[in-house]
């Protein structure tokens, strides 16, 4: 595409039609078909492709006063939504209760911004984490269900009190991120969605690494199991450290541990079996949890009753299925 023309400052990110012309761009090379037209009065050099970009380019021209919410600040804050959502192109933007509604072509517009915190994300002005999270169980009749908004709740509790470093985690913290996301909720006056949110934030724990752990923990939580710990450090008898545990159940010394894509590697199953080994030395044993045992029925039965056998549990008093 033929864009030399351009002033560095206009090729580089999307730009208003109105700045251009400010600076004495002349009309016809707005007009002409060579640009590209994200939403009306905006121009770029290339066709926004990611909700990131799209949210780039539709910024340009809101109102000042303006930041993105609900499920596009989720999309800027990288949360796990839903998968129909992680693309969704329709861009949720909210002003303050006093203030109009956007109204413009492919934007969701929302009041309420006097309730929020407002911070930057991706480069762009969005809803506090906290916050975003409530707004995210407002708009259920998008698809998102009670596991979704626990897995957002995890990554939101444990962003909030801080990312520990392996070995260094403490289920303090789990309290730390859950008292933010009780405090923002309760500022909320009858928020849409609030019996869905208070559910969820019963069941939010930190820190958490992945969504997939989420998933499982709440599998045995529906079987009935007692609660384990999520990354809980696990130490030799001589009080260093071994492991890091996904899911823990201390007193049975039992370890569950997700294995995702990051462990499908020869080195990482390497390193796998000889902490396994480490953890058989020292009285743990460790079970590994794959999404099949999540997903799939079967596999399903069988992984919580091979846990259940290793915790003294008698399945036939929990939930198997």
């Amino acid at each position: 595409m033929q864009t030399h023309w351009l002033p560095p400052e206009f090729a580089a990110a999307p730009f208003g039609v109105a700045d251009a012309r400010a600076s004495g761009m002349p009309l016809w090379r707005l007009r002409n078909g060579v640009l590209h037209s994200p939403t009306r009065s905006v121009r770029s050099v290339d066709a926004p492709r990611t909700p990131v970009q799209r949210a780039a380019a539709f910024w340009v021209a809101l109102p000042d006063d303006a930041v993105f919410s609900h499920v596009t600040a989720g999309q800027l804050w990288k949360l796990s939504l839903p998968n129909d959502l992680e693309g969704q192109r329709d861009l949720d933007v909210m002003r303050a209760t006093s203030r109009a509604h956007v109204r413009r072509s492919e934007c969701i517009g929302h009041r309420g911004l006097e309730l929020r915190a407002t911070t930057t994300a991706a480069g762009l002005r969005v809803t506090g984490l906290a916050d975003t999270w409530v707004d995210l169980g407002e708009v259920l009749d998008r698809g998102i269900t009670l596991d979704d908004l626990v897995v957002m709740g995890d990554e939101v509790a444990t962003r909030l009190c801080g990312r520990p470093e392996p070995g260094n985690a403490h289920q303090g913290l789990s309290d730390l991120g859950r008292e933010q996301l009780r405090a923002t909720l309760a500022r909320r006056v009858r928020p849409r969605g609030k019996s869905i949110l208070v559910e969820a934030l019963g069941l939010v724990r930190a820190p958490v690494r992945s969504p997939m752990e989420t998933r499982a923990r709440l599998m045995f939580h529906r079987a009935g199991f007692p609660e384990p710990q999520v990354n809980r450090p696990v130490f030799h008898r001589d009080g260093s450290w071994l492991l890091e545990g996904d899911l823990v159940w201390e007193s049975e010394r039992v370890v569950g541990e997700y294995q995702g894509r990051d462990h499908a590697s020869i080195r990482r199953r390497s390193y796998d079996a000889s902490r396994n080994a480490l953890a058989a030395d020292e009285a743990w044993r460790v079970l590994e949890i794959y999404a099949e045992d999540v997903y799939r029925p079967a596999r399903r039965v069988d992984c919580l009753t091979r846990f259940a056998r290793a915790l003294h549990l008698d399945p036939a008093r929990l939930v198997i299925r």
